[in-house]
């Protein structure tokens, strides 16, 4: 793969489209951790009725934007919003940890023991989360830029999903393990909350295989890049 160079007008807008995609990306990632408490089903067409977390719904968005960034970026550039996303995290923590240690208001609309309910296993959730997110992510741009390699830029879809696959199976199995043992989860959820998390997020990796498609088309073609070829960002 060869990277693009860019004159000072495209590496602005380069650099826009980067922080927007890396905005997107940390807000989808402090969201899921802050409303995994509740619960839903989906019934898929009367095919498969799933049983999940309403944080796994933004969380599919944090791969379909990495393989965004990994695809027109690279590898580097695709890693440092991880990181961004690990710190973003961990300073959510802090103020909620922050919110929860003073006190109530006699007339507050949420008093302490609803916001405790609502927020008290936050800080085992994004440890939880964290743990999952560090292999996952990682996972996911290595094997990424591996297919990238050997299809030589070509066949987006093959490492996008399978890239995609690999790591949320990791990312589903550790966030379970790490939470039923924490006792926020019971064991006996365990077999039925990792089948359907990961039937999920392949279900959402192939949906969104179109829009990632579109996307890299549509930034490949403001930059004229070609096929495999990655803007060069500076740090």
């Amino acid at each position: 793969m060869t990277e693009t160079p860019l004159n000072l007008k495209n590496k602005r807008a380069a650099y826009r489209i980067y922080l927007i995609l890396g905005a997107l990306f940390i807000s989808s990632l402090v969201v899921s951790n802050l409303i995994f408490q509740k619960f839903f089903y989906w019934d898929f067409f009367g095919v498969y009725t799933f049983e999940i977390s309403v944080g796994i719904l933004p969380y599919p968005i944090t791969f379909l934007i990495t393989d965004i960034i990994s695809e027109i970026f690279g590898k580097r550039k695709a890693n440092q919003i991880v990181t961004a996303g690990i710190f973003a995290s961990f300073f959510s923590l802090l103020i909620v940890y922050a919110s929860a240690s003073v006190p109530a208001t006699a007339w507050s609309p949420i008093n302490d023991d609803i916001f405790n309910q609502v927020f008290g296993a936050t800080v085992i959730a994004v440890f939880a989360s964290m743990m999952a997110y560090l292999f996952a992510q990682y996972i996911d741009i290595q094997i990424f830029h591996f297919w990238k390699r050997v299809t030589k830029g070509k066949h987006l879809w093959l490492r996008n999903n399978f890239s995609t696959f690999s790591s949320q199976f990791i990312d589903t199995l550790t966030v379970l393990l790490l939470l039923c043992s924490a006792g926020i989860i019971d064991w006996d959820r365990f077999g039925v909350l990792l089948l359907n998390g990961f039937l999920f997020k392949i279900l959402v990796a192939a949906l969104d295989t179109p829009i990632l498609y579109l996307c890299v088309y549509a930034i490949r073609k403001r930059f004229k890049l070609k096929q495999g070829d990655e803007l060069a960002l500076e740090i």
